[in-house]
């Protein structure tokens, strides 16, 4: 594992493709956006991680269950596919 420091507004690039960037710290969290091709789905780990030990459609309610603003971008491939499109927070 690569571990690297960033600095509120630092970015790292990650094959060229895709840009992740600090946006907010807090106390207990960093807020991040990522930029990456539409056609490279981002997920949450623990999206990920429901969709693979839990039976279809847990990913979904998963997702619906999220804090408003939770970034999200496509639906796991075990989970089928979203029933609505969803954008990353704009900072």
């Amino acid at each position: 594992m690569l571990v690297l420091a960033r600095k509120l507004n630092e970015s790292i690039v990650i094959g060229g493709r895709i840009i992740v960037k600090v946006l907010r710290i807090n106390s207990g969290a960093v807020k991040l956006g990522i930029q990456a091709p539409p056609d490279l789905p981002v997920y949450r780990e623990e999206v990920v991680g429901v969709s693979r030990t839990s039976k279809p459609g847990a990913a979904r309610a998963a997702q619906a269950r999220a804090p408003a603003g939770a970034a999200r971008r496509g639906t796991p491939p075990s989970a089928g596919p979203a029933s609505a499109p969803s954008t990353l927070d704009q900072e």
